[in-house]
């Protein structure tokens, strides 16, 4: 995420005379602007970037690089970088070839301090205004990718699709609450795509089930003899990650011994491979799942209160699916897609009765059990009896309507990105209806744009 108009917006000063330059830093810099000086052009374009909170204001006349050839340089980096060209030889001309080529104005020398003052301050609210409008673009874009990667529509999961993005820019490390199978390793997956180490590794290891000996080489490493059978050097997890995203699943399974080497590593941001004692700096964000609660562990005394302080920066929890109903027919379309592509087959109708099921159904496995069900869905193998979907199509009629007529809703909204009056056309209802429909249902149009 673009953090540009959280900065202040900077005056770059390009000048060969270093009287001028030092004439102007003082002037500016007593009202209060933020200025960067450089005496040629080119080591000032080195210095700019797209998205740089800067205003430019250059001379013209100039060895090497003119003002000119650097205005043509500016506008291929970012056509909307503001620059106002200077010039002591009144050159006519040349001020209306600049403006042409897209200068935000041209100031003739000796400056006018009042009108180059006024022509600054605009400029740096028009640069604020492109800077602000980027990063709301992006901030939209990274809301719709996230629906797409965190799918549902529970109080719960919009929540946390609100967390992400400022937990995945801190880079802070987190714990992440929930059963076996609600989707910790998508949300942990999510933090590290959404945060700035996403084009660094993410590592995953599963503590359950490892032995002690195991998970400590697994993760720190060993050296060629440090033990039997340790025929050759070993990369362990948590320097493979290095630069990126360590994910720790089923982190309450870890052995004590492997905890306190864990903390260690947190502490220092080093580690030591088994069989050795040089030090090794690392650079990671640690993710650690849990089914259980890690603060009730750490009283228990069967998980380190100290790893839990410091993994426990901050947590997401993520309730069971049974708790959040909402979500399943959302995510159970999105896996009939995803298994139908897999299997090579047109995804099958769902019947009322079976829709029922679905909603009914508890799903003690959760998020997994569900995708399991929607791959069965598909190659027509579902667990659901055919007694069993009959008793829920003869179930009771309105509560069917208004599951199907809220899904209805749900769908429309979508697709036209809860623009009403596209909506209310699309599912062939006046506006007031759907407003009333949509506030019988609690559907809030923010949610789908």
């Amino acid at each position: 995420m673009n953090q540009n108009t959280n900065k202040t917006i900077q005056i770059v000063i390009i000048d060969d005379d270093q009287s001028i330059l030092e004439a102007l830093t003082e002037m500016l810099e007593l009202e209060k602007f933020q200025v960067n000086v450089f005496k040629q052009a080119s080591k000032a374009l080195a210095f700019l970037t797209t998205n740089s909170p800067v205003v430019v204001l250059s001379d013209v006349k100039m060895p090497q690089m003119n003002g000119l050839e650097l205005l043509q340089h500016i506008q291929k980096l970012d056509g909307d970088i503001p620059i106002l060209l200077m010039s002591g030889h009144g050159d006519i001309p040349m001020a209306i070839e600049a403006m042409k080529e897209g200068a935000y104005d041209f100031l003739e020398k000796p400056l006018d301090p009042e009108k180059l003052i006024c022509q600054l301050q605009r400029a740096i609210e028009k640069r604020r205004l492109v800077l602000e409008n980027r990063d709301l673009k992006e901030d939209l874009a990274q809301h719709a990718e996230l629906e797409n990667f965190i799918i549902g529509e529970s109080a719960a999961i919009k929540a946390i699709r609100q967390q992400i993005p400022a937990l995945a820019q801190a880079n802070v490390d987190t714990i992440i609450y929930g059963e076996t199978g609600c989707g910790k390793d998508v949300v942990a997956r999510a933090l590290h795509e959404f945060s700035l180490r996403q084009k660094q590794r993410f590592i995953a290891i599963n503590c359950g089930g490892m032995s002690e000996s195991l998970i400590e080489s697994e993760l720190f490493g060993h050296e060629a003899g440090s033990f039997t059978g340790a025929n050759k050097r070993h990369i362990g997890k948590i320097e493979a990650a290095n630069g990126g995203t360590l994910f720790l699943d089923e982190i309450e399974t870890m052995p004590l011994s492997a905890q306190i080497k864990l903390l260690r590593v947190l502490q220092d941001r080093t580690i030591e491979r088994v069989g050795s004692t040089m030090p090794i700096a690392i650079d990671i964000t640690v993710i650690a799942a849990s089914k259980d609660d890690l603060a009730q562990l750490s009283e228990d005394g069967s998980f380190r209160k100290d790893l839990f302080y410091r993994l426990n920066v901050a947590s997401l929890t993520i309730p069971p699916l049974k708790e959040r109903p909402e979500d399943v027919l959302p995510l159970f379309y999105y896996y009939i897609a995803q298994a139908a592509q897999r299997f090579n087959r047109p995804p099958p109708e769902l019947t009322s009765g079976y829709v029922n099921y679905l909603l009914q159904h508890s799903w003690p496995g959760n998020v997994r059990e569900l995708k399991n069900a929607a791959d069965r869905f598909v190659l027509g193998i579902s667990e659901a009896s055919l007694e069993t979907i009959k008793q829920n199509d003869i179930g009771r009629y309105e509560e069917r309507m208004e599951q199907f007529e809220r899904q209805l809703l749900i769908e429309g909204l979508r697709a036209t990105q809860g623009q009403l009056n596209e909506a209310a056309e699309l599912l062939d209802l006046s506006r007031k209806t759907l407003y009333r429909k949509m506030k019988k249902y609690q559907l809030d149009k923010q949610t789908f744009r």
